[in-house]
């Protein structure tokens, strides 16, 4: 029997509260698929990466940010989830103190901070992500 190959991706559910408000980053896709769609930042993990560090790095790379401490939340993997195959995708949460400025680079057009409340339409299950992602607030 022939194994599916199947990719490992990290995504980072990144916030701060102001007042009664919680803001969340996010960056818009350059590249297909989803490109010119908001998404939470993140990407492949690399080989013999560990996977907090994966997220770290993509979270630096896409908007500048660096944190200290993530908290892993959940995984996704659905099967088309992503058009490029079948991928997992380990959800990191990191909450920082304040509106950092963010510095869209890598594979991010921009990265914008929203508020929850009034988000874009959302690449792969980004949506669920972050529905998901609410009961840690």
């Amino acid at each position: 029997m022939m194994r599916a190959k199947i990719a490992v991706t990290v995504d980072n559910f990144v916030f701060y509260k102001i007042k009664d408000t919680y803001k969340i980053a996010l960056v818009e896709r350059k590249n297909e698929p989803f490109k010119g769609h908001w998404a939470l930042p993140g990407g492949f993990v690399d080989q013999d990466e560990d996977l907090p560090d994966a997220a770290k790095r993509e979270l630096q790379e896409e908007t500048g940010l660096v944190v200290d401490k993530t908290q892993q939340i959940g995984t996704f993997g659905k099967p088309g989830r992503d058009p490029r195959g079948h991928t997992i995708s380990v959800v990191y949460l990191s909450q920082i103190n304040g509106e950092k400025d963010l510095i869209a680079n890598d594979d991010a057009a921009k990265a914008e901070w929203f508020d929850i409340k009034d988000l874009p339409k959302l690449a792969f299950d980004h949506s669920e992500i972050v529905n998901f992602a609410k009961q840690f607030l």
